[in-house]
């Protein structure tokens, strides 16, 4: 599944949608591959409050009795409301299983179908099926429990039969219901999304990844719909985006990665077909359903004229991950979800090697080092993080498995795999890689089979290794969290240590290792790259400067002696030039993350920003932007803020005026990163109340509400100038955006307008638009939660956002579901400023009070906020005073 929030299994490769009117199709790419509700009286239902028992329909895993074969699905959806106003569907479903044990039990998945007809089974061996004696439905474990007379024989084949009733609603799960208005008619597409555990919605199903099947499906519609299935690749949408040509550059795109994945893999595109399609409606980024990839419309529509170039880098990278999945993820399936990781985290490693090959130019993979790396150390480094594989057992009931769809499984997957193709060098990591998706393809895997190949293609390159891949790697994938290295160049000393943001915690889980790994250490003197190395005593260095984990390969932190800070620090100033760009972004995100971690002074990490007034590049840029924001999220509200709004403003003076020099604000720069660098001069200059920058943006959007056919602003820029407009301005200038909004047909826009109007500043505006995103007509459900955290984001907003959660919990968890993949992202962004007791004191109350509801995905979150709070209390009262000095007098 795309990150975004962040699939591959038996029947969640089901992928299905219906459109009344409402898709149309762009041209081929030139790339072809050969290759009403009722109840029936006889299916009792179980009490969900019942005690759990021993019997397994109390159980969340499916007996090992019975394995699928074949599923044969007719599915007939309504896409005009019954009388009572309830969209219904209707289905029959087949399903061929063979006996692998005899039993006198059929447990198969079913969630909030209604079954129409009794259910039937036959025997398919020459011998009468066993006579069903009841049927009870177990709706906490979300079971169809069918009883027999007599047991099912071993080795034998069955088929059963049946007919169903489901609510084709709107809650953007399983099959499901969803609404635009095209021309001022309303359209309604049926369709679909079953990661992770909500095929059971649409049919029953023996929902689980090991249970892979051959699908036949059928879907009955009226002639004048469009109606797409998994099985000439073509792009669908709104039939007014397609006309806009908003497919194109998807299409254009998809062609190039999929060659260069078929090249990777070496394994040719297994279906005959891929289509994608962009969905009004989509909880998820995307969606990997084989042969048919359904996708927000963010991820997949781009239009050149107001699409921006992160517009267009997410597309491409979504589409690469998704087209990654259909060979690792679909093709191979990981056995369990306590092994997501493993498909989720190799695919936001690929994504960038895909999108690479179409766009060779922007040199994306660097990227990964903020968007993955970086990221998700802020998670690892807590106590309450978790390994990136779980035992089976304890990852069981459906919101477990939802909360394995975290940064860790995405994120850090990415990050050890590309740290592991490092060290084993890319030759010999595809080659194991290709022998472990031939010898499982069509089948199911746990990560060691992985290990297993990979060490094949070691030993017969004779690559060198400390230890056995699996030794080196299980270190990695079994235990939480990440050290940092310690390098001393005076004695030439390196330690590892357990890196935790707060030092005081212990980790939630014991470790077999001791929080101990075996470490890839690639470093550098002066400017001559060295080998790597693993973790060995060196010798001293005298007076040179050391730097290691070159281009950020390795997992980990780095920190070193006072005099090799000091060095570094010289360096930077002088002739940061010998520093790859990657590491000057390193530098600056270990610096600050270790002195959170109180190992060295917040001082000396502030002092690594001091390069940046003469720096014009992207990722160290990026980096001090993104770790400065925590001392925003932490003193905005104290004096601390102004002396550092003063010294941000004085920093990115030089890299405003570059730009100015450079474009004049009219001119796209040429170079990728340099149009993101662009945006941030822009952000910050304005953040900080840069004169000329406000001007800018206010005569901008001026223009705009005088002519509100002519939008002046540069699509590259307009999420930073719609947020400092809106924030400058006041209802007028908020009104506005909401009308463009409501009028946007393109969703990139659509995006920056509903972001934008987080940022205004007049409290009674930002209550009202809380208001909005309970009501779907305003806000649509898929961006319900993620505009409350925008408006958390603003200083303002926040404990608006916060009051608005907490009393509205019950109706957001029942409304958008405990399976949500956003609640985590909710709650860590409602609770991201805390930094006091008394707001601590109002989290913990918080989860008090609400228990009886739950949190679903937002479990751990829940414990992680609490964690991350107790560390900001002490951070802030250890630093605040020496950090308001610093600002007042920066050296």
């Amino acid at each position: 599944m795309g990150k975004g929030f962040y699939i591959s299994k038996t029947v969640g490769i089901v992928g299905i949608v219906l459109a009344a009117g409402a898709l149309a199709t762009i041209t081929a790419l030139p790339v072809v591959y050969s290759q009403e509700k009722s109840k029936n009286n006889e299916v009792k239902s179980t009490d969900p409050t019942m005690a759990p028992s021993n019997e397994p329909w109390d159980q969340w895993r499916l007996p090992q009795t019975l394995s699928p074969k074949i599923y044969n699905i007719t599915l007939w959806p309504r896409l005009q409301p019954d009388p009572t106003g309830l969209y219904i569907f209707t289905g029959l479903s087949s399903v061929v299983f063979r006996c692998v044990e005899k039993t006198n039990l059929i447990l198969i998945h079913s969630n909030k179908l209604n079954m129409t007809k009794h259910p039937t089974l036959i025997g398919l061996g020459g011998k009468p099926a066993p006579t069903i004696e009841s049927i009870v439905m177990h709706t906490k474990t979300q079971y169809m429990a069918i009883h027999l007379k007599e047991e099912l024989t071993a080795g034998e084949s069955y088929e059963l039969y049946t007919e169903f009733l489901g609510e084709l609603s709107d809650d953007l799960g399983g099959f499901y219901r969803s609404e635009y208005y095209e021309n001022g008619i309303k359209k309604v597409v049926a369709t679909t999304q079953m990661q992770a555990t909500d095929a059971r919605k649409a049919f029953p199903c023996f929902d689980e990844p090991a249970m892979k099947a051959v699908f036949h499906i059928t879907l009955n519609h009226d002639p004048a719909t469009v109606a797409l299935s998994n099985g000439v690749i073509r792009i669908f949408a709104r039939q007014e985006a397609i006309n806009a040509g908003q497919g194109e550059y998807a299409l254009s795109v998809t062609g190039p990665i999929l060659k260069f994945f078929e090249k990777y893999y070496n394994v040719p595109y297994p279906l005959p077909k891929s289509d994608q399609i962009a969905l009004p409606d989509f909880n998820a980024g995307a969606m990997e359903n084989w042969g048919l990839i359904t996708y927000r419309e963010t991820a997949l529509l781009y239009d050149e004229e107001i699409s921006s170039n992160e517009n267009k880098e997410r597309i491409i990278t979504v589409i690469s991950h998704e087209l990654a999945h259909q060979w690792f993820g679909n093709l191979v399936t990981v056995r369990w979800w306590n092994d997501l990781w493993l498909n989720e985290g190799f695919a936001t490693y690929v994504e960038y090697l895909g999108a690479d090959e179409a766009e060779p130019d922007w040199n994306i993979k660097d990227l990964i080092v903020l968007n993955d790396v970086h990221k998700v150390f802020a998670i690892d480094a807590l106590a309450s993080s978790h390994p990136l594989s779980s035992k089976e057992e304890e990852i069981q009931r459906p919101e477990q498995i939802t909360e394995m769809f975290d940064t860790i499984s995405y994120s850090k997957g990415a990050s050890v795999l590309r740290m592991l193709s490092t060290f084993l060098t890319e030759k010999v990591f595809t080659q194991g890689l290709q022998t472990y998706l031939d010898h499982f393809k069509f089948n199911n895997t746990v990560y060691t089979d992985l290990w297993e190949h990979l060490q094949k293609a070691v030993d017969s390159s004779g690559t060198t290794l400390p230890k056995t891949v699996q030794e080196i790697m299980g270190r990695w994938i079994l235990q939480m969290g990440f050290p940092v290295v310690t390098i001393n160049t005076a004695t030439g000393q390196i330690t590892q240590e357990h890196f935790l943001l707060d030092p005081e915690t212990e980790p939630d889980r014991p470790s077999e290792f001791n929080y101990e790994w075996f470490v890839p250490i690639s470093w550098t003197k002066k400017e001559a790259v060295q080998s790597l190395h693993w973790l060995l005593q060196k010798t001293g260095d005298g007076d040179q400067w050391v730097l290691a984990n070159i281009n950020v390969t390795g997992y980990y932190r780095v920190n070193y002696d006072d005099e090799n800070w000091q060095r570094l620090l010289n360096v930077l100033q002088t002739s940061r030039q010998s520093i790859p760009v990657i590491n000057r972004a390193q530098i600056i995100d270990d610096a600050f993350n270790l002195a959170k971690a109180g190992i060295i002074e917040t001082t000396l990490a502030l002092r690594t920003t001091l390069f940046l007034a003469s720096e014009m590049e992207y990722m160290p840029w990026e980096s001090a932007l993104d770790n400065l924001d925590y001392f925003y999220l932490m003193f905005d509200r104290t004096e601390v803020y102004g002396p550092m709004q003063t010294y941000v403003g004085n920093q990115v003076k030089n890299l405003f005026d570059y730009f100015t020099r450079l474009t004049n604000w009219e001119d796209v720069p040429p170079g990728h990163t340099d149009q993101y660098n662009q945006v941030n001069a822009l952000t910050v200059a304005c953040s900080t109340g840069l004169e000329a920058c406000m001007t800018l943006v206010k005569t901008w959007f001026q223009q705009w509400m005088e002519n509100p056919n002519v939008n002046p602003i540069k699509a590259n820029l307009r999420s930073a100038v719609y947020c400092s407009a809106i924030a400058a301005g006041g209802e007028k200038e908020w009104n506005f955006a909401w009308e463009m909004f409501e009028k946007a047909t393109v969703a990139s826009e659509k995006d920056k307008l509903r972001a934008a109007m987080a940022c205004a500043t007049e409290p009674w505006l930002l209550n009202r638009y809380l208001k909005y995103t309970l009501d779907p007509e305003k806000i649509r459900k898929q961006d319900a939660t993620s505009t409350i955290i925008s408006i958390a984001s603003n200083v303002v907003g926040q404990p608006l956002a916060w009051d608005f959660v907490r009393a509205n919990w019950e109706y957001i968890f029942n409304q958008y579901g405990g399976g949500s993949f956003s609640f985590s992202n909710l709650i860590n962004g409602v609770t991201n400023r805390f930094s006091t007791e008394f707001e601590l004191q109002q989290l913990i109350q918080f989860r008090d009070d609400y228990a009886h509801i739950g949190f679903g995905s937002g479990t751990l979150a829940i414990q992680q906020s609490i964690e991350r709070t107790t560390a900001n209390i002490k951070w802030v009262e250890k630093n605040q005073k020496a950090v308001l000095e610093w600002f007042k007098n920066p050296s």
